[in-house]
């Protein structure tokens, strides 16, 4: 079959690889109907991590399903479905208790197991034809046959979970307030699911200009980080108290303002800047504990200098981590059927499986509008 391989940084490849088979009753094989390319996915692409050459990318998937273990109960031969980029037992004790993301079965040694994604278990990506889901069960999210809505219920599989758990993290509540950093994807989720939980306001910070006008078009209010202090800019908007809540949809490679510079911890103190006395943040943004390609020794080895003191100075609250998917896409994929919610706005690109490679360079440049690409194989 055909699948997205990593080379080396800044190429991947659409390559022929072996099909994937059932290797155990709960599991099923799934036809790739659409994959997303992630700004997760730039991490290894541009060799940020210690991804190596051959691995299949791909961790937002969906499709239908072509063959059943023994085991399977609740799906059959046919059904749509969207994974949720984490792989999970549903039986450890973190997936019992809702923890899906940090699942202890899956990646030996190590909290957590993603698809196609460097260090997060043995589970090829579905930037391919064909993917295997294990403990498929508890795994697939069950969609409406037919194709109608595929982009919006593409996003269920991460990062329009995503951006809602950022908001699950700050505790963003109706009539409130919310920064969002960073105006990617992810953030316009983040920002899009602070509007749909009530938040009377709610900022996206960023410089891209595509990016700022999808925030405008969705009733964000966006700022622009280049033409001055985003902390300022928002406490005049807000009679210089600063915002209820935050959200940082950005992560480590943060640039310093009105420079091209990485300075990793800039959000993360920008929103203890931003955010009142006695307010929340939410860190969906990904944090890593080691970077090759750190600005600093610190840097590469996951420490920053984050303003610890201001931070309990003023009794910030700070929720972190990846996505528990399956705490939170039963009820978006509900709201998306019921008309509720449009996710799909932030998509750029819809591109065939063989366009990946120069999809990935646009994407990483974000040229050309490129703010989320869905493939089809």
């Amino acid at each position: 079959m055909k699948a997205v391989v990593y080379k080396e940084p800044f190429t991947v490849a659409v390559e022929d690889v072996e099909k994937p088979r059932i290797q155990h009753p709960n599991d099923v094989i799934v036809r790739i109907t659409s994959t997303a390319i992630c700004g997760s996915d730039l991490h290894m692409y541009e060799g940020r991590t210690a991804a190596e050459p051959g691995i299949v990318f791909g961790h937002e998937n969906m499709g239908i399903i072509e063959e059943i273990g023994q085991g399977i109960t609740l799906l059959k031969e046919g059904d749509r479905v969207v994974m949720p980029f984490n792989v999970a037992c549903g039986f450890c004790i973190n997936c019992v208790e809702g923890f899906t993301g940090f699942c202890q079965t899956v990646n030996p040694g190590f909290a957590g197991g993603a698809y196609g994604y460097v260090a997060m278990g043995p589970w090829p990506g579905g930037q391919a034809e064909y993917l295997r889901v294990p403990y498929a069960d508890f795994n697939c999210l069950k969609l409406p046959p037919g194709d109608e809505l595929e982009t919006d219920f593409m996003l269920l599989a991460d990062i329009f979970p995503t951006g809602y758990h950022g908001c699950e993290l700050a505790d963003v509540r109706p009539g409130e307030s919310v920064a969002v950093y960073g105006g990617g994807p992810v953030g316009l989720m983040a920002a899009y699911s602070a509007l749909l939980r009530g938040a009377k306001k709610v900022f996206v910070v960023d410089r891209v200009l595509e990016r700022l006008e999808k925030a405008r078009e969705i009733g964000a209010v966006p700022i622009n980080f280049a033409e001055g202090d985003p902390v300022e800019q928002i406490r005049e908007q807000t009679e210089g108290i600063g915002t209820d809540k935050g959200v940082d949809a950005v992560g480590y490679q943060a640039t310093a303002q009105g420079t091209d510079r990485e300075e990793p911890a800039t959000v993360l103190n920008s929103l203890v800047d931003t955010v009142r006395a006695t307010g929340a943040l939410g860190v969906p943004g990904l944090y890593v504990p080691a970077d090759p390609g750190g600005p600093n020794e610190q840097a590469k080895h996951g420490m920053l200098l984050v303003s610890i003191g201001k931070l309990f100075e003023k009794g910030l609250r700070i929720g972190t981590g990846q996505c528990n998917v399956k705490r939170y896409n039963r009820y978006l994929r509900d709201m998306i059927i019921e008309g509720r919610a449009t996710p799909s706005f932030v998509v750029s690109h819809e591109l065939p499986l063989d366009q990946a490679s120069s999809a990935y360079d646009k994407f990483d440049k974000r040229i050309e509008g490129y703010t989320k690409v869905v493939l089809h194989p």
